[in-house]
């Protein structure tokens, strides 16, 4: 017998392979802890018991919200994989509009359960393989719970809307809000194409004054800027001949870089009434389309509209409304059915809006244009949304947002599931019976998967002030028996109860989607073993 001794190679020994993995180790952890903590950070906000956060900006403008999806937007975030997070909430905003705190809860979860996994020894891309399989079968267990909803059933729709309102915090003004947010959807709705919903059709227009209980939808369009009363105009006119403009009704100027120099007084009387004399020109086109009401949209280069113009649209009996911005130039061409005109010369009767009457009416402090009684009215709905404050209207208009959100999301998925924790437990329960059928290493990590979805009602029950680990032990003795998979957690008893009867639903697609993307987001995480500055 010879020994053989062999030289390790350069670059390729026992030691410096364990610090290289040891260097991955330690990154995917840093990675994993800085997304958790975030997570963490937010959980205090799930449910109807949820707290606020008050959001401080750096010129002291203050936010008090606990919508998920706005924390995360205006929290200073640096960890490149906490910002995945931030990235997460929009997501799941954009898909479903309500469970942003949810989904972010649900990836802090299955990342805490990855990290055990992990420290056991169990290789990143099994974890996430078995992790996609969990999430596809959850998310077939939550299908076979769902409730068919039918369109028509206006109370079903107010019971999810209702639920969505339940965690915010104008959630004591959830019977006025929730009727509007169902209405103003069925209002936009085309039967023929429901996946077509666009809640850009569904103007909310924020007046400080007054409480909640004041916001309502307007029949009609609502415009934010007043009319002029500049030289004695008129502020209602009724049988209206509306025009959406886009052109000045000021005398023209020369380019930035140009200046006229005037010595001689005639010729300062000769611009003075060439000025006069376009303007006028200008309003004699105006009246002849027979237009009395004016629509001014808001110009960057020169004045919209001059006094002199408005002296003489006075003396034309035009209601001017300037100042239109940009951004609703569409909305209101949509809603009375006219064309934005951008020259004088395209201004023909065909183009103008027709209403039964324009007004100029007080709201709180300020004043608005309300337009009423428009033929051939566009899909389009005005909310009219009405607070003591500004962060009280603020926070109506995002829960409003969220509101509408969930009827959009029950109008192209028409199917409910049970709220409080319900359908979180049953599929931990069902995931549990399903891993028990497989073998290996893909049964430990579902298993890890059934567990981590436990943290949605172990939350509630501790943002509630119950005793969290009595109510999931009895939620998961409940759900153990068949026929028992509504039962959840009732916030308001503190006990365990049929949560079907108490009208808690909310839309399978918001559920369906947090898991998905939850999953997808810890995937990508799992996946990363390095982080590598690049110029």
């Amino acid at each position: 017998m010879v020994a053989v001794t062999q030289t390790p190679s350069s670059g390729s020994s026992a030691g410096e392979r364990y610090s290289d993995n040891k260097l991955k180790h330690d990154i995917r952890m840093s990675n994993m802890n800085a997304a958790k903590k975030l997570a963490d950070a937010i959980r205090t906000s799930l449910g109807p018991r949820g707290m606020d956060k008050m959001l401080v900006s750096a010129n002291n403008d203050v936010t008090i919200t606990n919508d998920g999806a706005t924390i995360l937007n205006k929290m200073e975030v640096t960890h490149p994989a906490a910002k995945m997070l931030v990235e997460l909430a929009k997501s799941q905003d954009i898909a479903a509009g309500d469970g942003t705190t949810s989904v972010t809860v649900l990836c802090g979860s299955l990342l805490n359960k990855c990290i055990g996994l992990l420290e056991r020894g169990v290789h990143p891309t099994v974890i996430s393989d078995a992790m996609g399989r969990a999430c596809d079968k959850a998310c077939e267990i939550l299908q076979s719970m769902a409730i068919p909803l039918d369109i028509d059933d206006r109370e079903a729709l107010i019971q999810a809307a209702t639920t969505s309102l339940g965690s915010k915090v104008v959630a004591q003004y959830s019977n006025v809000l929730a009727p509007i947010a169902v209405d103003a959807v069925l209002k936009i709705l085309d039967k023929e194409r429901p996946e077509m919903v666009d809640l850009r059709d569904i103007k909310i227009l924020r007046k400080s004054g007054g409480t909640i209980d004041d916001t309502e939808m307007v029949p009609g369009l609502i415009l934010d800027s007043k009319s002029s009363k500049a030289a004695g105009g008129p502020t209602r006119v009724e049988n209206a001949k509306i025009a959406l403009i886009q052109f000045c009704i000021s005398p023209p100027k020369t380019d930035m870089e140009n200046s006229v120099v005037v010595s001689d007084y005639q010729q300062m009387d000769r611009i003075l009434k060439e000025e006069r004399n376009y303007i006028i020109g200008l309003i004699k086109k105006i009246k002849n389309s027979g237009c009395n009401v004016l629509l001014i949209q808001k110009s960057i280069l020169r004045d919209a509209v001059t006094d002199l113009s408005l002296h003489y649209l006075a003396k034309a009996k035009i209601l001017v409304v300037r100042d239109v911005e940009r951004d609703d130039v569409e909305f209101i061409a949509k809603t009375l059915k006219c064309a934005p005109v951008a020259h004088v010369d395209q201004l023909t009767p065909d183009k103008l809006g027709h209403a039964t009457l324009v007004a100029s009416v007080q709201c709180g402090a300020d004043k608005m244009v309300k337009i009423t009684g428009i033929e051939n009215m566009g899909n389009t709905v005005s909310v009219l949304c009405r607070g003591s404050n500004k962060l009280v209207i603020e926070e109506a208009d995002r829960s409003l947002h969220d509101a509408l959100c969930v009827i959009r999301c029950l109008v192209q998925k028409r199917f409910l599931i049970v709220g409080g924790g319900a359908p979180e437990v049953e599929v931990s329960q069902q995931l549990g019976k399903w891993g028990r059928t497989l073998s290996g290493m893909d049964a430990v990590c579902v298993k890890a998967f059934a567990d981590a979805l436990e943290v949605i009602p172990y939350t509630l029950a501790e943002n509630a002030g119950l005793n969290p680990i009595e109510i999931v032990t009895e939620l998961r003795n409940k759900h153990a028996t068949t026929g028992n998979a509504n039962f959840g957690i009732n916030v308001r008893k503190g006990t365990i109860t049929d949560i079907l009867l108490e009208n808690v639903v909310q839309p399978l697609l918001v559920s369906t989607s947090a898991l998905s993307l939850a999953t997808e987001c810890v995937r990508m995480i799992l996946k990363i073993d390095d982080i590598c500055p690049v110029r």
